[in-house]
């Protein structure tokens, strides 16, 4: 068998200076790209263990690597004042006076914290360490998302032991000082301790620890000792979110209304116009308008509801709301597809049974995406917390505990494929648009501004405007953005409708090239 370090079973209760670069190697190695087999919870365990060893049985003072800085230290039971140390990163901590103790990065223990421990004799051995942990997946846990900017700032753990004696419910909280530039306002930065019996590896859990938050700054107070970190993580405080949830349920109810227009009015004009039978392009546009339908109330449901009910009719909405959203994503998909074919291939386009095939994939292919998803009992509750850990919202959807990895390869890696293939064919379609209103400039008038509504009308139809998600993290007014562009889809497709089978008497001649490829009968037959 090869060497396998990253299972955390070589170097198991090994802390000399290899044993302990040898492990380190592994906060690199252990990423979800990485090729070397690893053991989370025996890694952790590892580092977490090096603090008892530390106090019970090294004899070493310092320690001064890379990756690690630690002091140990032999602290009277009996002192007068509080104790404090400076955290200077990539220094070993260092105890300083009272007076000293304004460093950027420092801890406070409490002489409390010691008068309580009399009993077990004159001095306790106290080891305090610094981990810089990396950018891999050792000390993340399935509190943090690397794909959705959160993190442990700057990687950095602090770890405060005395060995094997428990320290909890302290009445005078320790207090631990982290240094760090400006957030963006819509970040937010949580004191977190590691919380081995949470899930199958650990996670990180603010349970008796409050956070006192500054401008360059945060302060956390905790009653135990541990390892003890920074979460950094997008936030949404429950104002927001109740604001944004009221502009998404009038924007959806709207929608819905103008979805069922257009969704009306096809059969209408199938009914009343022949070509309609047999013509592509408006059975997409109804596939898609039926496909956002259903996601609204699906969205209606889901955020109405909440948790009330059994956990597997809360499983159930979960599934139907990833379901309808899939459909949604898809049939933007497939209209990106057939503009491609109607605008940019044009010629030797013919496919049989063409929308035949376009609506297995369209409908069947998130149907096997939500039953592989479901399989892996991935739906459940779902909770959005403020900056106080407070609930502001819950919703049957991706379970937190353990199912965050399925919604980042489910949903936002789908619509990530999705959007960045219809990015690219509307950039394809604007280029066209303008060159041709180019070259026909001085025989017609108002071309640019056709063009410009044209590339609005087909940025609703293929989901572009969905891509204001990636300029959320930049701040509240652009999450509002996104929430009003996304609920109003449905009355941007209904007036794409209109213009399109509605043209009036003026503009039948004048159209946009994309316009005019849309109605015209092209390519294929059902």
């Amino acid at each position: 068998m090869p060497r396998n370090v990253c299972q955390g079973r070589i170097n198991k209760n090994r802390y000399d200076d290899f044993s302990l670069k040898d492990t380190a190697k592994c906060f690199p190695k252990c990423t979800q790209s990485g090729n070397e087999s690893c053991n989370l919870r025996n890694l952790q365990r590892y580092w977490l263990n090096f603090e008892i060893h530390l106090v019970e049985e090294s004899q070493t003072e310092t320690v001064n690597m890379s990756f690690l800085n630690a002091l140990v230290k032999n602290i009277s039971t009996d002192i007068s004042e509080d104790l404090h140390f400076s955290l200077t990163p990539s220094q070993i901590p260092m105890q300083v006076t009272e007076e000293e103790h304004q460093h950027p990065d420092r801890v406070r223990l409490p002489r409390s914290l010691f008068a309580s421990l009399q009993g077990r004799g004159p001095m306790v051995r106290l080891a305090i360490t610094v981990l810089d942990v990396g950018s891999g997946n050792l000390f993340k846990g399935p509190r943090i998302n690397l794909e959705d900017g959160s993190r442990v700032l700057n990687s950095r753990l602090v770890g405060l032991s005395l060995g094997h004696i428990p320290v909890a419910g302290l009445a005078d909280p320790l207090e631990i000082t982290f240094s760090h530039q400006h957030q963006p306002p819509n970040m937010t930065l949580t004191c977190v301790f590691w919380d081995v019996t949470k899930g199958s590896t650990g996670d990180w859990s603010s349970k008796g620890c409050s956070t006192e938050r500054g401008v360059n700054r945060t302060v956390c107070h905790c009653d135990h000792l541990t390892f003890f970190a920074l979460l950094l993580r997008p936030v949404l405080d429950q104002a927001t979110v109740k604001a944004l949830t009221l502009i998404s349920q009038a924007g959806c109810g709207t929608s819905m209304i103008f979805l069922a227009f257009t969704i009306v009015l096809y059969a209408f004009l199938r009914f009343s116009r022949q070509r309609f039978k047999s013509e592509d392009a408006p059975k997409i546009h109804v596939a898609l308008s039926v496909s956002l339908f259903l996601l609204n109330l699906a969205f209606f449901i889901n955020v109405g509801n909440g948790l009330r009910g059994s956990d597997a009719a809360c499983w159930v909405r979960g599934a139907v709301f990833h379901y309808f959203l899939l459909c949604a994503f898809t049939w933007m998909g497939l209209e990106t597809f057939h503009l491609y074919l109607l605008v940019i291939k044009v010629f030797n386009t013919y496919f049989g049974r063409y929308f035949l095939k376009l609506s297995f994939l369209g409908w069947g292919l998130p149907a096997l995406i939500v039953i592989g998803t479901g399989s892996a009992n991935s739906y459940g509750p779902y909770t959005i917390r403020d900056k106080e850990n407070r609930t502001t919202l819950e919703l049957c959807w991706f379970r937190e505990d353990t199912a965050i990895s399925a919604l980042y390869v489910t949903v936002h890696g789908y619509f990530f494929i999705i959007f960045l293939f219809s990015a690219v064919i509307l950039a394809l379609v604007a280029w066209k648009i303008f060159t041709l209103s180019s070259a026909t400039a001085g025989k017609e008038r108002g071309q640019t501004w056709k063009g410009v509504l044209t590339l609005l009308g087909l940025s609703s139809l293929t989901g572009v405007t969905w891509g204001l998600a990636i300029l959320t993290p930049l701040g509240l007014p652009t999450t509002y953005v996104f929430a009003l562009f996304t609920s109003l889809q449905g009355i941007f497709i209904f007036c794409w409708f209109i213009v399109l089978y509605f043209p009036s008497r003026s503009t039948t001649t004048s159209t946009s090239g994309t316009a005019r490829v849309d109605q015209a009968h092209t390519m294929s037959q059902a």
